[in-house]
């Protein structure tokens, strides 16, 4: 089955191959993060005229930041959008959806929560099927009815099968760690001169750290930009494979995208995570989304009905 969208072809692969891809791949961005990371503060302290002590510096970090998202990534996300935990009786219907989609998918129950707002959007995120959790707003429950959440809840429960949960949480703070490792390293160079080796400093290598300190976090972005797209559509396409029913996803999307409450709570570094952008009627922000034109998604979606 192959899926188009503009004059991409996105093809649906088999469920254990994707899962496979996404392990190996979280660990590929992690080693090239780090690299990537490593390079950029070496250059750019170069430019400042300081010694190794910040690329360990560096290291160290990226190391922590890593380690920290795979361990305590869902709690963070969690944290930040001020979710709560949910009951049965309370939201009965995402519930037991959330149940039923998760044994026919044949994974574990994720921990569910709900953000009070009225903004309609949800999300997953965890390091794998056995540590994950789902999340949606009050605003989503409410508009939508029971075969639009299932859509919805199968097209999250597929972010966690194919451990894209893993994949881009690790993406997003790997991200936001290079922006503070080049912020760090440009605040010490104005609160650090007497530190200085001035023998270090060349040309060459400050033109580097330059090009670097502007170009350094748009590269970052492109990267998190091109897999997080790509993984929407897989998703998409997913949750319909469990569901049966594509109308059912077209017809949340299509609500989704007709909703103008801002999310309050959503942050740059977790924009990745949501069914859709939430970051509704930026513009600025809009040209960075790390989603695909929900128009787009449905015209994949109507060619599998």
């Amino acid at each position: 089955m192959s899926l188009n969208c503009g004059t991409e072809r996105f093809h649906m692969i088999n469920v254990y191959e994707q899962v496979n891809q996404n392990k190996f791949k979280s660990g590929l961005i992690i080693s090239l993060f780090i690299v990537f990371i490593s390079l950029a503060v070496y250059f750019i302290s170069r430019s400042f005229g300081y010694g190794n002590e910040y690329i360990y510096f560096a290291l160290i970090i990226s190391f922590f930041m890593s380690g920290a998202s795979y361990f305590w990534g869902d709690k963070i996300v969690v944290g930040l959008n001020n979710a709560k935990p949910v009951n049965r009786q309370e939201f009965f219907d995402f519930y037991t959806v959330t149940e039923n989609l998760s044994i026919a998918n044949g994974i574990p129950v994720p921990k569910i929560y709900v953000i009070d707002s009225p903004a309609m959007n949800a999300f997953a995120t965890g390091r794998d099927p056995d540590h994950a959790l789902i999340c949606t707003t009050t605003g989503l429950l409410q508009k939508l009815n029971r075969t639009e959440l299932e859509a919805v809840v199968a097209h999250e429960l597929s972010h966690i099968k194919n451990y894209d949960i893993r994949l881009m949480m690790l993406v997003s703070v790997l991200v936001g760690s290079l922006t503070i490792l080049i912020n760090s390293i440009t605040r010490m160079s104005f609160f650090g001169g007497r530190s200085r080796n001035k023998e270090n400093n060349n040309p060459i290598i400050a033109i580097i750290g330059l090009i670097l300190i502007i170009f350094s976090p748009i590269i970052a972005k492109l990267i998190q930009l091109a897999i997080s797209r790509r993984r929407e559509f897989l998703a998409d396409a997913s949750g319909v494979k469990l569901t049966r029913q594509p109308q059912g996803l077209i017809s949340a999307l299509e609500k989704i995208s007709t909703d103008h409450n801002k999310l309050e709570t959503a942050s740059t570094a977790t924009a990745s995570l949501y069914i859709s952008n939430p970051f509704k009627g930026n513009k600025v922000a809009s040209l960075f989304s790390t989603h695909p034109p929900i128009e787009n998604r449905i015209a994949a979606l109507k060619e599998m009905l």
